[in-house]
């Protein structure tokens, strides 16, 4: 029995130690292009492609002319301005933009969520069914009546940021189903009680169920801060090719086109540096809040 056992043991050490291995080997090959990125932000030759790994000149100056708005011409080598390539503009617009959509969708979502979790009404079922039918269709099949739409509100351009909002938030509610699976898990029996003691809907749903429903929250808050923070096609398209109106998506894929690395020699360099700012605020909220993520989305897909 005991001989049973210690090769049981041996067996299952050995898995452990081969599925550790794997992991380690996939953990390495997902970092090699986020380092790769941060290497190349920091190299001082010029050019966009070298046969060498590390760079052999080390420098911070890429990110220095990313936010002064400078490159190295091509021609002359010397230091001159990118005109209306403004990182900072793009990069401010993106982050408002993130910030309005993440807290109004937030709201959309969960009283929605909360509304369909709790109460019953006649066209309950059938309203979930269509949004989730709805919800199959991918967004760009209505960009260009949106975008003529938009066009006659005057909604575009100067007036992008309040346009892309609406756009963005104009669909919240119909990712409900994540969300409202995490309140199925809320035993219903709290809500019951808090009613029986007097209290309104209102007061259930802010005293009682958001203080129990931190990770669906974050879940929430999370994945709408990142669907405008990486958004290309639209804010492309809205902005008429104005480089004062674009988001960082459409300004990084702008400074990598041909023309640009024809014009200034360090366009890839001041691209990778541009890259690794603009993902700082994603890994950071991701590292400190990954627990409540996991969370929302295991404890969201227990019940539709």
């Amino acid at each position: 029995m005991a001989k049973k056992f210690r090769s049981k043991k041996a067996v299952e050490r050995t898995t452990n130690g081969v599925i550790y291995v794997i992991l380690v080997v996939i953990s390495v090959i997902w970092l090699i292009p986020f380092v790769f990125l941060v290497l190349q932000s920091l190299r001082g030759e010029p050019g966009a492609t070298t046969n060498y790994f590390f760079p052999k000149q080390w420098t911070f100056d890429n990110y220095i002319r990313l936010f002064k708005n400078e490159g190295v011409s091509s021609s002359t080598g010397e230091v001159v301005s990118t005109g209306s390539y403004n990182f900072l503009n793009w990069y401010g617009r993106t982050l408002l933009i993130s910030v309005c959509v993440t807290v109004i969708q937030t709201v959309i979502v969960l009283v929605t969520s909360y509304a369909l979790s709790r109460l019953r009404f006649k066209m309950r079922k059938p309203l979930m069914n269509l949004m989730l039918i709805l919800g199959m269709f991918p967004g760009f099949m209505s960009m260009t009546a949106m975008y003529f739409l938009l066009q006659l509100l005057g909604l575009t351009q100067n007036m992008s940021i309040v346009g892309l909002i609406l756009v963005y938030v104009g669909s919240s509610c119909m990712g409900y189903y994540i969300c409202k699976g995490f309140f199925d898990t809320i035993p219903k029996s709290l809500d019951e009680a808090a009613r029986i003691d007097g209290a309104s809907r209102h007061t259930v749903f802010f005293k009682i169920i958001l203080p129990l429903s931190k990770p669906i929250i974050i879940y929430t808050i999370l994945t709408a801060f990142m669907a405008p923070w990486g958004e290309y096609m639209f804010a492309s398209l809205i902005a008429n090719g104005d480089p004062s109106y674009w988001n960082v998506a459409v300004g990084l894929r702008d400074m990598i086109q041909r023309e640009q690395l024809t014009a200034y020699s360090d366009s890839f360099q001041r691209f990778c540096a541009a890259a690794v700012v603009v993902s700082l605020p994603i890994t950071i909220l991701f590292f400190l809040l990954q627990r409540y993520y996991v969370e929302g989305v295991t404890g969201g897909s227990v019940k539709g």
